[in-house]
């Protein structure tokens, strides 16, 4: 992972601000000349980050007029990512961590208070605006409900290195449950029928028995156990890993669609203004307010500035929600956290 690759000199940055072996600027005041010069430097190593993850991103889209990303192909190497490779990373990752010196109660209160915060201001703004029912719950659902396992991971693994990755992972798995379960209460309201009955038990095993879930709290356990890895499942568990990211990347680009943008304009504005810059900046008021250092804070702002999941389609389909706006909000949100997710690691510079 990241201790084996250079790509985490952010993360080694604010570590060093953290510490004090490197002296922040003031606000407001003009950078030195050796100041700006780090900051640049900051910058290019933001860049060479997210550019790289966007670009696989698009060869998805690009692939799919030659018929290399067909959905024959795309759906099983989607449940290959999702139900083996991204589980197999988790667990590694997790468990080969001192979680004592990774979890951090004020840092998973700020990054769990945001979405629960958005949750019920939600329900009361989407009727004050007068959204149909059906539309409600998953402009909703998709206003919180983030792509952790494929976006937010890929950005603090490639960002952070191994380190800020754990982090992620650990906090993923709490974010995870608790967004998938708010979703579920978000979507039951799409149901204009009083007779129609949910499929509430089916959708709250699917919540719970969730892969990347279930991954992030067997590492959890080994990780308080103790209990070290074999080095010939430690070697599987990295191959099966390597492949994760990239695949994952490329099956989100070939999910991409932007045909009902259009239709759902104000619904996916709203999204978009909600999942993209108001869910973090929430978070960063809080890490702020819990005086969580910038080590610390950087994997829980990366994974609430996640763009909306995939899975919010599915979700929507399967509770008699708008997987038309599901699918246009997901597009358009990972096309624009490219530029979202700089803006915010640019702070941290």
């Amino acid at each position: 992972m990241g201790r084996r690759h250079g790509w985490a000199a952010p993360y080694r940055l604010a570590a060093a601000l953290q510490k004090g072996t490197v002296a922040p600027a003031p606000y407001g005041v003009l950078l030195s000349g050796e100041g700006r010069a780090r900051q640049g430097r900051f910058m290019v190593d933001i860049l060479v980050t997210i550019v790289p993850i966007f670009m696989v991103i698009f060869v998805g889209v690009a692939l799919r007029p030659f018929g290399l990303m067909e959905e024959g192909f795309v759906r099983p190497a989607n449940q290959l990512v999702y139900y083996v490779a991204i589980p197999a990373m988790l667990f590694r990752e997790v468990s080969e961590a001192a979680l004592a010196d990774y979890f951090s109660v004020s840092v998973v209160g700020a990054a769990l208070l945001p979405p629960v915060v958005f949750f019920f201001a939600g329900l009361v703004l989407t009727r004050i605006a007068a959204f149909p029912r059906r539309q409600a719950g998953t402009l909703l659902q998709c206003s919180f409900h983030g792509n952790l396992g494929y976006i937010g991971l890929a950005v603090s693994y490639y960002f952070l290195g191994s380190e800020g990755f754990t982090k992620a992972s650990i906090l993923a798995g709490f974010l995870m449950l608790v967004q998938n379960l708010l979703s579920v209460v978000a979507l039951s309201r799409s149901h204009e029928t009083q007779g129609e009955r949910l499929p509430m038990g089916r959708l709250v095993r699917r919540v719970v028995l969730n892969p990347l879930i279930l991954a992030a709290a067997a590492g959890i356990f080994f990780s308080v156990a103790r209990w070290p890895l074999p080095t010939v499942v430690d070697r599987s568990l990295k191959i099966l890993s390597d492949m994760a990211l990239p695949l994952a990347l490329l099956v989100i680009g070939t999910s991409l669609s932007f045909g009902q943008f259009r239709r759902h304009l104000r619904p996916v504005i709203a999204v978009t203004l909600s999942k993209l810059i108001l869910l973090p900046a929430t978070g960063l008021a809080l890490v702020y307010l819990f005086r969580v250092s910038k080590g610390d804070s950087l994997p829980a702002l990366i994974l609430l500035a996640s763009p909306t999941a995939t899975v919010s389609y599915v979700m929507a389909r399967e509770m008699a929600g708008d997987p038309d706006l599901a699918t246009a909000a997901i597009s358009v949100t990972t096309l624009v956290s490219g530029v979202t997710y700089t803006f915010w690691l640019g702070l941290f510079g």
